[in-house]
């Protein structure tokens, strides 16, 4: 009797030391390509900007190495993930130079002269900046679910850089893409609580007339994620939300841009 005890706590014990205390985390790992940010990828599997760094232990998040690789915790494929950043080329072009010696004989051939780049036009230089914008279509969502009230562009003498849109006081207003909060608070005239998310391609989102910010300036957000409550605009009116996308300092027509 004694030994069979024995040899059933023996068995208890060693059950104890073959269980594992938890299961592996669920993920894949995603290996950064040349011009890939932390953004793009979070973007890419709807994963949290702040989550994907705290697990991967990044103190800089804007300097991704190619080759690193990231845990991506919840994915169960690795995905495709487009270049956001363009590489600058470290080559450069030497011109041929004539050596000023005067014993050799062989007449040297004169240095290739370099063309000049022709000169880009406004239009051209307007026209890139349509195709950049129309390429970023998908990229953004809609911050709150309403109807219109102002579109973008120029009524009368009134400019109107970005859309108003009804939503009810106290709706959650979210984050159109992943980015950085660079302003939140109510030092600007005209739109009362604000908030400004940076993008990637120098692109920028604002929010005003938020009943509260849910957000400070420097923390990083996801899509979907929410980072305001609607209110009504300073100077009194229906319940709305104004919201800009920019492209560096110019004003974009945000609904061509949203799905």
């Amino acid at each position: 009797m004694f030994r069979l005890l024995r040899c059933a706590l023996l068995l208890a014990i060693l059950g104890l030391w073959f269980t594992p205390g938890c299961a592996a985390p669920k993920g894949v790992y995603h290996t950064v390509q040349r011009g890939q940010t932390l953004y793009r990828i979070g973007q890419v599997y709807r994963a949290d900007v702040n989550h994907l760094a705290r697990v991967n232990r990044l103190t800089d998040r804007s300097q991704l190495e190619v080759g690193q690789r990231l845990f991506i915790p919840g994915a169960s494929s690795v995905k495709y993930v487009p270049a956001t950043v363009l590489a600058r080329s470290k080559k450069s072009v030497k011109l041929p130079t004539r050596k000023n010696k005067t014993t050799n004989t062989r007449t040297a051939r004169p240095p290739v002269a370099a063309k000049a780049p022709k000169p880009v036009t406004a239009d051209v230089s307007r026209s890139a900046i349509r195709a950049k914008v129309k390429a970023a279509k998908g990229t953004f969502i809609w911050p709150v679910r309403g109807s219109v009230l102002k579109k973008f562009g120029t009524k009368g003498s009134h400019a109107n850089k970005g859309i108003e849109v009804a939503a009810a006081v106290g709706s959650c207003i979210v984050a159109a893409a992943a980015g950085k909060v660079t302003y939140s608070g109510d030092g600007i005239t005209g739109f009362g609580n604000l908030i400004i998310l940076k993008h990637d391609d120098s692109y920028f989102t604002v929010y005003g007339f938020n009943q509260a910010n849910l957000v400070k300036s420097g923390s990083f957000v996801s899509q979907g994620q929410k980072i305001a409550l609607a209110g009504r605009p300073p100077t009194g009116g229906q319940a709305r939300l104004h919201f800009e996308i920019r492209r560096g300092k110019e004003a974009v027509n945000p609904v061509p841009l949203l799905p």
